[in-house]
């Protein structure tokens, strides 16, 4: 059966019929409860509600927000918007399985996340040390959820409940999908199906599995039959038939062989568009871990309605009177966006929310800023952004005549921006200006980032953001100098960022602001060797650069980039008679030093870049004056 989103989409849903988010199913017989003020996160709250058990318990890593910025929000209240009572347990005590039973046994299943981050990610920087602060957390409290959380938390919920299913979900779990490489333990570790015990994950953006989930499990079916649904992963006994599946190499291959690795990471690249996805097998051991087609996205209305559900847009009460220092940052945020077709090899959001942008209609997102400016306390007019993975892709879609299945690029703009993408910036200039013009918002900015490349196409973009849209400081992402780094990213060279620069110089010129671009910048990425940072460093100085933020690259599971980073090899090109090779720096004192660079200005790097240069052969740009890099000892 093909499904078509618009004219230029077609998704393929195999042995499921395609129901409306919203509006494909009869309400669970709890819809007379609800909705909720706020989702319930203690017994007493329950018997405020008159609900005698949740059907749906949440467990999360992070501090629950009633806010759409927040994943166990979007779903615990579309959830509800079903018909089922859904509880949450926030950030508990896994050291033990009471926490667990705080809500009792819920009727359906647990639903299990590390939060809105791996929680190794959230716990670590990328030179392994722990951090001091989690901003996911009531007052940064650093140790409130454990080292791979859904796993953990997988394990507490079977130990409180044992007959109960537990299905997985949120980045930590979609990004650990198939076999993968963990940078921490510096080893290729199996499915987190497997390794947590749990019934299915549900990837990427899990609205309309959870939904199929919960009326399925509500009708008696048992969660071992779920083996249909898009945006899942089972397992099953090997050797099981399926004609239209695509095998992956095997765990115990990846794992000792980096070729195999390599090749398996192409091949999840390659599937993790809906229009061209095909179900892929790994073997692990005796099992089979089972990877359906990625999710059909949400339609403009689906999206809509799922961002205008009651949210409180707050953190729960229990948290009165402490921080949240993620929510300071987005309460007054507007999601206008989901999905990013940039394919950066390391970003992980590639191969979470995939590649396909969907966007919320206009006249939804002018309503949630209305509701921002009416209910949100102290607010002051100014809404903190209107974004999303990539801001600018806003309305963008793939025009391929054929469509986009018929496609097999990685990446929608690189090497460049492909001739089928309809990128104009005219719906999105529309919004900003009716944002704007709302009674009561004095300012409305753009925070998320922004393609420069995509955004140089349209000089009336750039005047419309620069004189009215940049508090002061926008925040770019060139992220390298060098051609080869850059490419092995999937960035514009830097000549874009370049001219995108000195336009955005002189729309502000032209208005009288004074306002400045902040670039981002990654250090030792794979394809990145002591010349290519000591040319980082040389273009920073010369345009006048000092980096207080740089951050080097940490491999996050499934990126490609990690894909290189683990095995030295190119996954995007042939891997016939071996693949390419890539430069990998590795090591924490190489990494150290590629940061060092960045920050060519700090002190504490001089000694770290003089013995560099001098390894090099470049001590002519050791000494005090301007051409000079860093001073003499």
């Amino acid at each position: 059966m093909v499904l078509r989103q618009s004219a230029t989409f077609r998704y393929d849903v195999p042995a499921m019929k395609r129901r409306d988010l919203f509006s494909g199913h009869r309400p669970h017989w709890a819809h007379k409860f609800l909705p909720a003020p706020v989702l319930p996160m203690s017994r007493a709250e329950m018997d405020d509600l008159r609900w005698d058990a949740c059907d749906v318990v949440l467990v999360t890593g992070d501090a629950y927000v009633d806010h759409p910025s927040f994943g166990v929000a979007l779903i615990g209240r579309v959830l509800e918007a079903h018909g089922f009572r859904v509880g949450v347990i926030a950030q508990p005590d896994w050291r033990s399985a009471e926490p667990f039973r705080a809500l009792g046994e819920p009727a359906l299943f647990f639903g299990v996340t590390a939060g809105n981050m791996d929680s190794m990610v959230n716990r670590y920087t990328a030179d392994r040390k722990h951090r001091s602060n989690d901003a996911y957390s009531p007052d940064d409290g650093p140790d409130l959820r454990p080292d791979r959380a859904s796993l953990v938390y997988a394990q507490r919920c079977r130990e409180a409940y044992s007959g109960v299913p537990v299905i997985l979900g949120g980045i930590e779990a979609s990004l650990r999908r198939a076999a993968h490489y963990d940078y921490w333990s510096d080893k290729v570790r199996r499915s987190l199906l497997l390794d947590a015990k749990a019934d299915l994950i549900l990837y990427g953006s899990a609205e309309r599995a959870v939904v199929e989930v919960a009326h399925r499990l509500a009708r008696g079916t048992p969660v071992g039959e779920f083996t249909d649904l898009r945006g899942t992963v089972f397992a099953r006994p090997t050797g099981t038939p399926d004609d239209d599946a695509q095998r992956l190499p095997a765990y115990e291959e990846v794992r000792a062989e980096p070729l195999a690795f390599a090749r398996a990471a192409r091949t999840i690249h390659q599937h993790l568009h809906p229009d061209r996805g095909a179900t892929l097998v790994q073997r692990h051991g005796d099992r089979d871990v089972v990877l359906r087609p990625p999710p059909v996205p949400l339609t403009t209305g689906e999206l809509d309605r799922l961002y205008e559900l009651p949210y409180t847009r707050r953190p729960h009460p229990a948290y009165a009177g402490r921080r949240l220092a993620a929510f300071e940052m987005i309460q007054n945020s507007i999601t206008i966006v989901r999905g990013c077709s940039a394919g950066c090899t390391f970003c992980a959001l590639a191969a979470h929310d995939g590649p396909v942008v969907q966007s919320r209609s206009r006249e939804s997102v002018l309503r949630e800023i209305e509701r921002v400016r009416d209910t949100a306390p102290g607010f002051t007019g100014v809404i903190s952004d209107l974004g999303g993975p990539t801001a600018n892709l806003y309305g963008s879609a793939c025009e391929r005549p054929d469509g986009p299945g018929a496609c097999r690029r990685l990446s929608c703009l690189h090497p460049r921006i492909c001739k089928h993408l309809r990128a104009g910036h005219g719906a999105l200039i529309k919004l900003y200006r009716q944002a704007r013009q709302l009674q009561g918002v004095t300012q409305v900015l753009i925070g998320s980032g922004i393609r420069h490349d995509v955004a140089l196409r349209s000089p009336e973009y750039v005047r419309e953001l620069v004189r009215h849209h940049v508090g002061g400081y926008l925040k770019l992402a060139p992220e390298h100098v060098g051609a080869v780094t850059l490419d092995l990213m999937h960035k514009p060279d830097i000549d874009v960022f370049e001219r995108f620069a000195e336009r955005f110089a002189q729309e502000s010129a032209r208005v009288g602001k004074e306002q400045y671009i902040i670039p981002y910048f990654i250090a030792a990425h794979p394809g990145t060797d002591d010349g290519e940072m000591l040319a980082v460093a040389l273009w920073l100085k010369r345009h006048g650069y000092r980096l207080d933020q740089v951050q080097t690259f940490l491999p996050a599971p499934m990126a490609l980039a990690t894909a290189m980073y683990h095995t030295g090899l190119d996954p995007r090109r042939s891997l016939q008679g071996g693949g390419r090779a890539v430069t990998v720096p590795r090591g924490l004192k190489l990494r150290r030093r590629h940061k060092a660079f960045l920050r060519y200005h700090d002190p504490a790097s001089w000694p770290e870049i003089r013995t560099a240069l001098r390894e090099l052969g470049r001590t002519d740009l050791i000494g005090r004056g301007k051409r000079h890099l860093v001073p003499p000892r």
